[in-house]
């Protein structure tokens, strides 16, 4: 679970970096249109920090195993990067917004989704 916590934790926090520094640069790699309105920047710039606090915490984590809360980091996470994949494959298909990174953004999302779960399915290891 440690590598997966710290892939987690580099993807989150790079993202959530550019998303408060640049997010109008992110729109465009993703959806092929930059942010106009003040309030869109603002959203935007919250999400970062939303990523950066998932980021931070995959990151501090990666070193408790099996524990039940590294798990639950972890089924958090499955939950983000489906949530994530699904929205930016809506967004391309039914709203045709489309960047050149849309579709490896995707499916990075999705082997990370299945990543966690085969992590999740892996038995704990049991202490006595």
């Amino acid at each position: 679970m440690k590598n997966l916590l710290t892939v987690e934790a580099v993807i989150e926090v790079g993202t959530g970096l550019m998303l408060v520094a640049l997010p109008s640069l992110l729109t465009t790699f993703l959806l092929g249109s930059s942010l106009d309105t003040p309030v869109a920047l603002s959203v935007a710039r919250m999400f970062g920090v939303a990523l950066l606090a998932l980021g931070v915490a995959c990151w501090l984590s990666r070193h408790d195993g099996q524990s039940r809360a590294a798990r639950g980091l972890v089924g958090a996470m499955v939950l983000h990067n489906t949530a994530i994949a699904t929205v930016l494959v809506y967004a391309g298909i039914a709203l045709g917004l489309s960047g050149i990174g849309l579709w490896p953004v995707v499916l990075l999302h999705a082997t990370m989704a299945f990543w966690c779960v085969m992590s999740l399915l892996n038995k704990p290891v049991q202490y006595t």
